[in-house]
């Protein structure tokens, strides 16, 4: 891998579920150390580019790398190994409700990694006050916590096993506004300390620009444009000004049935 070698590189990837064409050859790069958001409406072929990259998906056509390895079709061990890179915060936290907070927190080390527990425990409450929450919240249920203490908690189990790439799926959705700038700014901290690269994808425009130093846009399984965080408020691209500003007239047409 050369200091050039995107982290993440996606070229030509098509993936279509019977008739339904879902991505089209999406072409995008994410380097290393840097954070790029994905951005487009409902049902544009976010979540399937992310579920394509962990492999959750099997891509049609197209091919993925991961510091310039091909990882398109990979399964097994080397699977095994390439997503130890990985952490992932979910959209809605999908936090276990039979789990204490440090047990979720840690679930990946003792289940993925064969970590004891005694050293498991110490990196949950470890990582658990890096998002702000003290060792006495470790031993509540899920239940107990509110919305935005249950997204701290799943941003500790991202960031858990220090990986090397993190993915945010909708980080802040369900949160008031001052709860969802406070994990957009624990996301930016977390991510810098650990310097990892971040992939998130988001409809909040205001998460966007906080977390973000590249943008791009899919609309109709292609990205239709890529940019700076900078450059998205003047972009000169009709999609991005339109989903920016929640216009619902322009390029992007909604399905609205009438009744």
């Amino acid at each position: 891998m050369t200091a050039r070698t995107p982290k993440i590189r996606l070229a030509g990837v098509r993936k279509s579920f019977g008739a339904k064409r879902v991505l089209e050859g999406i072409d995008l790069d994410v380097p290393a150390g840097e954070s790029l958001v994905v951005i487009g409406g409902s049902g544009s072929g976010k979540s399937v580019t992310i579920k394509c990259i962990l492999g959750l998906i099997r891509p049609d056509a197209g091919r993925i790398e991961i510091d310039g390895d091909d990882v398109t079709n990979v399964r097994g061990a080397r699977r095994d190994a390439m997503l130890r890179k990985f952490g992932m915060l979910f959209q809605g936290s999908a936090l276990f409700d039979s789990l204490p907070v440090w047990q979720n927190v840690a679930f990946g080390l003792i289940q993925g990694r064969g970590m004891k527990r005694n050293q498991a425990r110490e990196i949950a409450i470890e990582k658990l006050a890096a998002v702000g929450l003290g060792p006495d919240v470790g031993e509540l249920s899920p239940a107990e916590l509110s919305g935005g203490m249950q997204k701290r908690v799943a941003l500790a189990r991202a960031i858990a096993a220090n990986p090397e790439i993190i993915f945010f799926d909708e980080p802040t959705t369900g949160l008031d506004p001052i709860m969802a700038d406070v994990i957009n700014d624990l996301i930016q901290t977390c991510v810098r300390r650990l310097g990892a690269t971040a992939l998130s994808i988001t409809h909040d425009m205001a998460s966007v620009r906080k977390i973000a130093d590249h943008v791009a846009m899919i609309y109709d399984g292609r990205i239709v444009w890529t940019g700076t965080a900078a450059e998205i408020d003047a972009s000169g691209n009709p999609y991005v000004d339109q989903f920016v500003h929640g216009r619902a007239e322009g390029p992007i047409r909604m399905q609205v049935r009438s009744i």
